[in-house]
């Protein structure tokens, strides 16, 4: 992709960060388009189970909310001031989902090494054509746009390890997961299936009063009891599984700095831990100065 295209892009998706929250960024469809294709070159050349070292910045679901993105990226450095690492879920329910994934994958491409987007559950043709990421495309462009991110979407990263101690996804852990290997030959490009592997990375849920494996309320995948964290851990000589998924509870401000916060039981986590001056958590759309959405997930140095 020409560098200067890019450059543009950015340059356009950013500047209404100044202007009221909502103001819609018009790319061309062509500009669009070159960002899939190129993305997804770069997915395809990077392994399925990312192995990435610290610092490095770690952010929940987007959900499309544009305005909550570029907060994120006011409060933690616009790329490259500092490697990010995004969970998945980046577009549907929100109103500005092509903002938000446009501004993404235009960041992946212009710092591959140094900028990581890994796949949520509705990076799934079959859940954002139910969602409103079809309805978004189709009313501001075209089905065959959102073709062109189908593609993307199927090439995605599924998880990553950062240095060698936390393993993150998006949704969480699954019985057909006995080695870590599983995860980097899982194939792609492909659709997210209704069972196995690659589904539960993406729908399975911790669950805090499980044993073992449990049914899942979403009807996909399973929950997962504390007791199968602490096996996979120590089987795999791993520290943390930090996932996201679910919207936290806990609202944690600048006060809780250096604080573990953990998600349904002890080595699970989808909030914060180890803040390091910015970060979590007043409502979606409602951040103080000291406050942010509950999307940027923690920082680990």
């Amino acid at each position: 992709m020409d560098p200067a295209v890019l450059d543009k892009i950015i340059e356009k998706l950013i500047e209404v960060r100044s202007s009221k929250p909502g103001k819609l960024v018009q790319l061309s469809e062509s500009e669009i388009k070159q960002l899939c294709v190129a993305s997804r070159e770069i997915f395809v050349s990077q392994p399925n189970l990312l192995e990435l070292e610290a610092p490095i910045k770690i952010c929940g679901d987007i959900h499309g909310q544009y305005s909550d993105l570029l907060r994120l990226f006011e409060y933690g450095g616009f790329p490259p001031k500092s490697n990010y690492l995004f969970l998945g879920d980046y577009v549907d329910r929100g109103r500005q989902s092509l903002e938000t994934i446009c501004l993404l994958l235009a960041y992946k491409i212009k710092y591959p090494e140094n900028f990581f987007l890994l796949r949520g559950n509705h990076e799934c043709a079959s859940i954002n054509r139910i969602y409103g990421f079809y309805d978004e495309c189709k009313r501001r462009f075209n089905v065959k746009l959102w073709k062109a991110f189908t593609d993307c979407f199927n090439c995605l990263p599924v998880a990553a390890l950062i240095d060698d101690k936390i393993l993150c996804m998006h949704g969480g852990l699954s019985p057909d997961l006995t080695n870590l290997d599983q995860i980097r030959n899982l194939p792609r490009p492909t659709a997210i299936p209704d069972t196995g592997l690659l589904c539960d990375l993406l729908w399975s849920d911790p669950g805090k009063d499980v044993k073992g494996w449990g049914m899942n309320d979403r009807g996909v995948s399973f929950t997962f009891g504390p007791d199968k964290v602490s096996e996979f851990l120590a089987k795999h000589d791993l520290d943390l599984v930090c996932r996201a998924h679910q919207p936290p509870t806990t609202v944690v401000n600048s006060t809780m700095l250096k604080k573990q916060v953990h998600d349904v039981h002890k080595n699970v986590i989808g909030t914060i831990l180890y803040l390091e001056g910015i970060t979590v958590a007043a409502p979606p759309g409602n951040p103080s100065d000291k406050e942010i959405s509950t999307r940027l997930a923690f920082t680990l140095s």
